[in-house]
């Protein structure tokens, strides 16, 4: 199972192949809908006969059109002959045969069924995956360890560490004072060797929130251990068995990770909200955010979940607009069926926040889209 980081998210963004079309397939694999193999088969289907008509538009030459057709073949080939649905609840495809593109992501969470061809990878409905981007949970005891990834619809297992800790026990005099000093520095030890593990996949972009289960005697170890940064990572605690299968693991996470997200919503909301009432930083709605983006300087983009809207574009995308014209440079812009992807991947290239808004109505009354800014 995928587990969406932002750093993918980026480099996908800046996939942009001079000369070539992207094609990116979103397919909803909800067992509430399409519980049989039959129904996912018609649901693929239907997508890649919309993106057959899609090749007959007059944008396209000759060359993008017969890249496209083999990247449509290879896409159903794929379903047909490698794809195995099982634990999945969506699947995203980027496809690009012109530029050696072929990424198959597995989601932990159902998503709307579409399918897009661009000059880039179709990498918004991503960042609306909830509770995965970068959620990891640490689970440890005094001699196991075990570090998960994922989000609330699953986790998966990628570290296990089993330390030689001896257990405590009491018979008293000099020597058993020694023992007993020789077991905590062991249980120190086991807890830096899981904390330093850690550390690594924070470094690979795999830890974006900590979510810990421990004993509640080990509590007060745990945290000096780890680097500051993670310390600020901490979205909470969960009382589980260090033995409970990722399946329940991800079951007792939900919780943490529903809260975890409405109260980073919030802050990013406060922020804003703040900054606008100052008039200072801060952009609302999809003209000042644009021109925001366009001049670098968002630290934070927030999106309500699900909104789309048009706008305008150079053939780089790296200058967004509102309204048609030309940018700065002179280039002419075309326009854009969503403008609201192409803002996401100028947000994630300019290393800001992407904030999702899906619990809190407070977007919908400046255009559903705003910035935090960073000057």
């Amino acid at each position: 199972m995928a587990v969406i980081v932002k750093e993918r998210l980026r480099e996908l963004a800046r996939i942009r192949p001079a000369g070539h079309k992207v094609l990116s397939l979103y397919l909803n694999l909800d067992p509430s809908e399409f519980p049989t193999p039959r129904d996912r088969s018609v649901e693929l289907e239907s997508l890649l006969h919309t993106a057959e008509a899609g090749l007959r538009a007059d944008s396209l030459d000759h060359a993008q059109k017969d890249e496209l057709k083999r990247d449509l073949e290879r896409v159903r080939t794929f379903f047909k002959e490698e794809f195995d649905a099982s634990g999945t609840r969506g699947v995203v495809v980027f496809a690009a045969s012109g530029a050696d593109l072929f990424e198959v992501m597995k989601l932990p969470s159902p998503v709307s069924s579409e399918v897009m061809i661009d000059d880039s990878p179709f990498i918004e409905p991503l960042t609306a995956v909830p509770g995965s981007d970068g959620y990891c949970v640490l689970l440890i005891n005094r001699q196991v360890a075990r570090i998960l990834v994922g989000g609330a619809a699953g986790m998966r297992e990628v570290v296990s560490i089993v330390d030689d800790v001896h257990r405590w026990h009491d018979q008293g005099g000099w020597s058993q004072a020694r023992y007993q000093r020789g077991i905590v520095k062991e249980t120190h030890d086991h807890v830096k060797h899981a904390a330093d593990e850690l550390f690594k996949r924070f470094k690979q972009g795999t830890v974006q929130r900590l979510i810990i289960g421990t004993p509640e005697e080990l509590k007060g170890d745990i945290t000096p251990s780890l680097h500051s940064y993670l310390r600020d990572r901490i979205a909470g605690w969960i009382e589980i068995d260090v033995k409970s299968s990722p399946a329940n693991v991800a079951k007792e996470a939900a919780a943490v990770i529903e809260r975890d997200e409405q109260e980073r919503e919030r802050h990013w909301l406060e922020r804003l909200k703040s900054e606008l009432g100052r008039n200072a930083r801060g952009a609302a709605g999809l003209e000042a955010t644009l021109e925001a983006l366009n001049e670098r300087r968002v630290e934070a983009l927030l999106v309500q979940h699900g909104v789309r809207a048009g706008g305008y574009a150079n053939a780089a995308a790296d200058f967004l607009s509102a309204e048609p014209g030309e940018s700065p440079a002179g280039d002419k812009l075309h326009e854009r069926e969503d403008v609201i992807e192409h803002a996401v991947e100028s947000a994630l290239e300019q290393s800001a926040e992407i904030v999702v808004v899906r619990h809190h109505p407070d977007l919908e009354s400046i255009g559903s889209i705003g910035a935090v800014l960073r000057f």
